[in-house]
């Protein structure tokens, strides 16, 4: 008996401790939180223009759909910029094939799935096999960041928080669907791209930068 009452009493020592330490534990966990949410400095649309204009380095993770006016094309897309040098993964489902793309800046090299290199032209034809179409990689790096190439005028359209919702730069039309925070920015998370008949979409799950 006696056994059983310490049990009992330990247990509701223990309780008691619980409820000590609960109210503290619970206004640190509130804090994190609230430190996790702390808003964005506000940026007008200039200078967040110049600051993603400038970024060096980062990559991606995502998932690519392309629909012409003959086919479609689908691909898990990797991408990593480092400079002017994109470096581009696909994996698609088995049976389509992916492919490797190095471009940097100039020069063009592609490794398709099954090993085969092809440069300059032979590159170019490759890569439009492999998509369709022949992707403009010299703006996607800046396009995929949510800004202009920096290199030509564009048409610009800003949603109510100073974000790009709609880009029109040579003859494409970028959509902006949704962005997520990552990096100290608010970043791409849905974007769309068309020229003609070609439709690109691109869903990006993960940034990271340096």
């Amino acid at each position: 008996m006696r056994s059983r009452i310490g049990r009992a009493c330990e247990r509701s020592e223990r309780a008691r401790t619980a409820l000590r330490v609960a109210p503290p534990l619970l206004m640190l966990l509130w804090l994190t939180s609230c430190r996790s949410l702390a808003p964005l400095p506000v940026l007008s649309w200039p200078e967040r223009r110049a600051a993603l204009q400038a970024v060096e380095r980062y990559e991606f993770s995502g998932q690519l759909a392309v629909a012409t006016a003959s086919e479609g094309f689908s691909a898990t897309l990797r991408w990593q910029q480092e400079g002017v040098a994109s470096e581009l993964l696909l994996r698609a489902p088995l049976g389509v094939g992916g492919a490797r793309v190095h471009f940097d800046g100039a020069a063009l090299q592609v490794i398709a799935a099954d090993g085969t290199r092809s440069e300059g032209a032979s590159a170019q034809a490759q890569l439009v096999k492999i998509l369709g179409f022949e992707p403009p990689l010299t703006s996607l790096r800046y396009w995929l960041l949510g800004v202009p190439d920096p290199s030509a005028a564009a048409t610009e359209s800003l949603d109510a928080t100073a974000r790009l919702s709609q880009l029109q730069q040579f003859d494409w039309q970028v959509d902006y669907g949704e962005y997520q925070r990552s990096a100290g920015q608010w970043l791409p998370r849905q974007l769309s791209l068309r020229r003609g008949a070609l439709r690109m979409k691109l869903h990006i799950s993960q940034w990271r930068f340096g």
